[in-house]
């Protein structure tokens, strides 16, 4: 595969040949510096080469791909379906059209979230962007398969495949479908992969599906630099009075905190509530309706502290948030680096704390390991006693009890919004018919007989 290298006359945005009406919607989001993966990606992508792009969370991807196929459709139009965006998550879809429709501010682009769950008539709009032809489809793998087997999906004019967080999606089990969706699309299309890590399953899907591809690799499988990582040694009976005493002085931050089950994450918002704190819960069992309405509260800065499962490490893209607290140890690495990395976005700077009991040391070694640094070990306060010891047949620590560090992180002051977010205060939009302008989406189902196929994952 060839290897991109940096242009080095790549400084601003106005250096990639962008159409005018593309740059207009970029300065009014803020943008005007291309990150490296930007840089990188966006010229290869722009002359038509498939691409392999391995960059971690949080260095403006989603952008990556999605700008030069709305300056694409924006230079020569769209006749039906013009790209694909394969996603692991609904949050992740959701994530990737909101920045669409920000991209797009300017010209007429539309988009169509494809994903299970949402209200009554959800289905039907997903139906009738697929067969009327939005520009752009964002779909999670099981929902795509639903539509296509019905047989009324028009993918004839598809010019671009987008595969996001591709190790994701084969570590959940979606190989199968990634490749019957393949089956549907035009033979002669742009391919573009792009994932946070390059694990030998990713370079064979690669083989499969790209056709002499440019590669793209940006920091692998680490936090970014901006995030001060840290961690305690804890018992599980300490783990929530730690949790409550880091919060009590954090009220002006914006904060996560990942908990390793469902259950888990229902007990510890309840608690936070009852204790004071403005926080809400974030898990598979709440509609899909509900979970946005979390989402845009806590991005409205009307919640503060979001607890959650996994389910948000990939995506969620909020300015802002200071600091994440792994209340448990991922048992893959990967999770740990996409967990850490919803802070410290867009080079800014943030706190990844982590609470470590016995049991966890094995999967903690293996994330230090993963992402070549020994996390700094924190004292426990001292109204909550010490801490487990070291235990040299798991994974040394360092000195017994850690080093010394405090109970209290500032995690840096709240950031201005700006940056790689979609802009906010436009209808999410699906234009059905193929004329200049936008209309909105209809938000009344109708038509839909019976239910529609399940979703896998």
């Amino acid at each position: 595969m060839e290897e991109e290298k940096e242009e080095k006359d790549i400084r601003t945005f106005d250096d990639l040949g962008f159409e005018y009406e593309v740059l207009d919607g970029l300065d009014a989001m803020g943008f005007t510096t291309p990150t490296p993966v930007q840089a990188l990606a966006i010229p290869p992508v722009m002359n038509g080469k498939d691409i392999i792009a391995c960059a971690q969370t949080g260095t403006g991807k989603t952008a990556a791909y999605l700008l030069p196929v709305i300056n694409k459709i924006t230079k020569d139009g769209s006749k039906g379906v013009n790209t694909i965006i394969v996603a692991p998550t609904r949050e992740l879809a959701v994530q990737i059209d909101q920045q669409v429709e920000g991209f797009s501010y300017f010209v007429s682009v539309s988009s169509a979230p494809i994903y299970g769950g949402g209200d009554a008539g959800a289905w039907e709009r997903q139906k009738q962007a697929l067969v009327k032809g939005a520009d752009i489809i964002i779909a999670t793998p099981g929902r795509l398969i639903a539509h296509l087997n019905l047989g009324y999906a028009k993918l004839d004019a598809v010019q671009h495949l987008i595969l996001d967080e591709a190790d994701r999606m084969l570590d959940m089990g979606f190989h199968d479908d990634i490749m019957k969706i393949i089956s549907y699309l035009p033979k002669k299309r742009q391919n573009l992969l792009f994932s946070a890590t390059m694990p030998p399953k990713i370079r064979t899907l690669a083989k499969t599906i790209l056709t002499d591809p440019a590669s793209v690799n940006i920091a692998i499988s680490k936090p970014a630099a901006g995030i001060l990582q840290a961690a305690y040694m804890v018992y599980e009976n300490q783990k929530l009075p730690l949790l409550k005493g880091l919060l009590n002085d954090k009220k002006d931050l914006s904060i996560i905190i990942f908990s390793s089950t469902k259950k888990n994450v229902k007990l510890l918002a309840k608690e936070l509530s009852r204790g004071g704190f403005n926080a809400a819960g974030i898990h598979s069992d709440l509609e899909q309706a509900d979970r946005e309405a979390v989402m845009q509260k806590f991005k409205a800065g009307r919640i503060q502290i979001i607890v959650g499962t996994d389910i948000i490490s990939r995506g969620i893209d909020v300015e802002g948030i200071g600091l994440v607290i792994n209340y448990d140890v991922p048992s893959d690495g990967e999770d740990y680096v996409h967990r850490v990395g919803r802070t410290a976005r867009a080079d800014k700077t943030g706190v990844a704390l982590t609470f470590i009991t016995e049991k966890d040391q094995r999967d903690f070694g293996k994330i230090e390991k993963l992402i070549e640094k020994d996390i700094n070990k924190l004292d426990l306060p001292k109204e909550l006693g010490e801490g487990p010891k070291y235990d040299p047949t798991k994974r040394s620590f360092g000195r017994p009890g850690g080093r010394s560090g405090g109970s209290r992180h500032s995690g840096g002051n709240r950031n201005k919004k700006g940056g790689n977010k979609s802009r906010t205060g436009k209808s999410n939009n699906y234009r059905g018919s193929k004329g200049g302008n936008r209309s909105n989406k209809s938000k009344s189902g109708g038509g839909n007989s019976g239910k529609p196929p399940g979703e896998k994952g």
